[in-house]
């Protein structure tokens, strides 16, 4: 089974990659490329492919890096559908663990888009619990923020 080669996003193609990731799976909040280029500014990404020849698009993450007095990150790791259910999801989201460790964050947190049930399940089993549920304006699917219990020392 192949692995996967993750990177930072540095240049259009690789950015647009990620996006095609983010609005998969984020239907209810598409992204324009200048959103992402922004982002990229603000945060650590990441963009997944597979290691077979081929590099096809596997996923994405995002570390939004610890912000506040509280010390809290947010880690968010993406597998698009077809390649579910084969650790993509866990290698992602233990390296948005270790960056969020390494920009000293205490806390972590992640969100997820309620219609994501997928994703749901994934934070539930490793070890995040359910903070709020809340709508955007303008959107009818509620997002969920889950904290990782126990925070991280």
């Amino acid at each position: 089974m192949p692995g996967l080669r993750i990177q930072q996003p540095d240049d259009d193609a690789t950015l647009k990659d990620w996006r095609y990731v983010h609005n998969t799976i984020i239907p209810t909040h598409v992204l324009s490329l200048d959103d992402v280029r922004e982002r990229a500014r603000r945060h650590h990404l990441e963009v997944a492919y597979l290691d077979d020849g081929d590099g096809e698009l596997a996923g994405c993450s995002t570390v939004r890096p610890p912000a506040d007095e509280t010390r809290t990150a947010t880690v968010i790791a993406r597998v698009l559908a077809p390649h579910r259910g084969r650790g993509f999801g866990q290698e992602l989201y233990a390296r948005g663990l270790d960056r969020a460790r390494e920009l000293g964050a205490e806390v972590i947190e992640t969100v997820v888009l309620s219609s994501n049930e997928d994703g749901l399940r994934f934070a539930l089993r490793h070890g995040f619990v359910e903070t709020e549920r809340y709508l955007l304006p303008g959107e009818d699917i509620p997002w969920i923020d889950l904290r990782l219990s126990p925070p991280v020392t």
